[in-house]
């Protein structure tokens, strides 16, 4: 079998050189990354991960936590693409992913520090932000190497990535007052996520300053899920005055909803719009209107930040909010 000497002998390197590539230092030039990899593969060499994990004290491996059942989740194509970036960020410095699929939130806290505790990984991203979360609380305490997608409370210490979502609700509104609707309802997701809370303040802030009414039912909370949406709009539906506008805090409830405009030919009587931009959402009939995130670069700039710290012991909570662009298709490009 070969050796690190050997690998080294072959590109033409220190043996110490080896090391550093294996271990996805960003010291060594991309050339020298490439030469070392390459006689690694002539040669079929394979560091033993387990030997260098008990000299580093590191696994190059880190945690993803989604907090969904995996039906629920692998059904949104926000999760396999906040992945995507992920992972793409990862294999470019030589690290594993380690996925872990929870239900509850209780099922989160314990898979999390289970992870982290048993040194099966040297950091986790965290893929769900709750409100009044004490996972945070102890992964500050801890002081654990990890990251949010999404938004901690006012004044954590938290390092996290995340788009404007009280900015990704005004949008939707504005944009929709602008087609002449003043009957505008919202299908948002559970309460105790962030997410869902901004949303909504931007929602409630732009219909606010139309000085628009928003009668309590006009609010309807599901679950971020095509079937969440459809429920959703069929209780919008029998509402003695139903809302003329739908905004949907997420592509996969448009989906629902625009299924339940579709049965009752209302898709020119109902406008919808909905948040992600996913790849599918051009090719609905009607192609729907939507908020677009940047779903892979929240993905990718989270495991950069988490690797900042791991691979160069960059310090300190650092917050990343990524623009948002509105993009108008045929579900909402008429005017009432």
């Amino acid at each position: 079998m070969a050796n690190i000497k050997d690998v080294a002998r072959l590109a033409g390197v220190s043996p110490s050189t080896v090391s550093r590539v294996v271990a996805g230092s960003s010291r060594i030039s991309p050339e020298t990354q490439a030469r070392v990899r390459e006689a690694m593969m002539a040669l079929n060499y394979y560091p033993n991960a387990n030997a260098r994990s008990l000299v580093r004290r590191a696994t190059n491996a880190v945690g993803v936590i989604i907090a969904r059942p995996a039906e629920q989740a692998f059904a949104n194509p926000f999760f396999p693409e906040v992945l995507r970036g992920i992972g793409a960020e990862l294999h470019r410095h030589g690290y594993d992913l380690v996925l872990t699929m929870t239900t509850t939130p209780e099922e989160e806290h314990a898979a999390c520090l289970r992870l982290l505790k048993q040194r099966r990984v040297d950091g986790v991203i965290l893929t769900s932000s709750r409100v009044h979360d004490a996972l945070l609380e102890e992964l500050v305490a801890g002081e654990y190497p990890f990251v949010l997608i999404g938004r901690a409370g006012e004044g954590q210490p938290v390092s996290w990535v995340n788009n404007d979502n009280v900015a990704v609700g005004e949008m939707a509104v504005e944009h929709l007052v602008g087609r002449g609707h003043q009957r505008i309802a919202l299908i948002n997701g559970p309460e105790e996520l962030t997410v869902s809370l901004d949303r909504r303040q931007g929602f409630r802030q732009a219909m606010a300053r139309y000085k628009l009414d928003l009668p309590s039912e006009y609010e309807v909370e599901g679950e971020f899920t095509k079937d969440g949406g459809y429920r959703a709009m069929v209780r919008l539906l029998t509402l003695p005055q139903p809302p003329t506008a739908v905004f949907c805090a997420d592509d996969a409830m448009a989906v629902g909803a625009l299924m339940v405009l579709k049965e009752r030919g209302l898709t020119r009587q109902v406008a919808l719009i909905g948040v992600n931009d996913d790849p599918l959402t051009a090719l609905l009939d009607p192609p729907l209107s939507t908020v677009r995130i940047p779903v892979f670069d929240l993905g990718s700039t989270a495991a950069r930040l988490l690797l900042d710290g791991l691979q160069h012991g960059v310090t300190g909570p650092r917050q990343v909010v990524l623009p948002s662009q509105l993009v108008v298709r045929e579900s909402t490009n008429w005017t009432l």
